[in-house]
């Protein structure tokens, strides 16, 4: 499972002109799962991403989690994050995992932080969705885990 972690002042996510989910201080979460990935990958990968010391302290060193600072959790899916181009330049995605499997890892996922912290939004999973952002650092971390 492939995450892309983006500490943002403040995010959202539209579809269709509607705003279907949005937080403000926090985490942008796009999210991908791969073929052979579990729910017990999933929630390593949400364990890790919820300990991350990404947040600044009162010293400005980056020092505080997600959980230390009550930040908000937007997930989004992002099939994409598996493309692979080795091949040539139009990228393969053969590396996701098929959607209904897709779908179901990232309700998972979603679940499992809903159950652990208090603000969790998200995209559409299979939207066409507009992402909109105001990165903070910027401080953009990528994650893999595997079983």
């Amino acid at each position: 499972m492939k995450a892309v972690l983006q500490r943002v002042r403040e995010a959202r996510v539209v579809v269709a002109d509607e705003v279907v989910g949005q937080i403000g201080p926090g985490l942008l979460v796009l999210l991908c799962a791969e073929r052979g990935d579990s729910d017990a990958v999933a929630d390593k990968l949400l364990a890790k991403l919820l300990k991350l010391r990404i947040f600044s302290d009162e010293a400005g060193k980056m020092n505080r989690s997600v959980q230390d600072v009550a930040g908000g959790l937007l997930v989004v899916s992002q099939f994409t994050l598996a493309a692979d181009v080795a091949g040539g330049n139009r990228p393969s995605f053969t590396g996701a995992a098929a959607p209904d499997e897709g779908r179901r890892l990232y309700e998972h996922f979603v679940a499992q932080a809903r159950a652990v912290h208090p603000l969790v939004q998200t995209g559409r999973f299979a939207a066409d969705m507009q992402v909109h952002l105001v990165n903070d650092g910027p401080v953009t971390i990528s994650l893999q885990m595997s079983a």
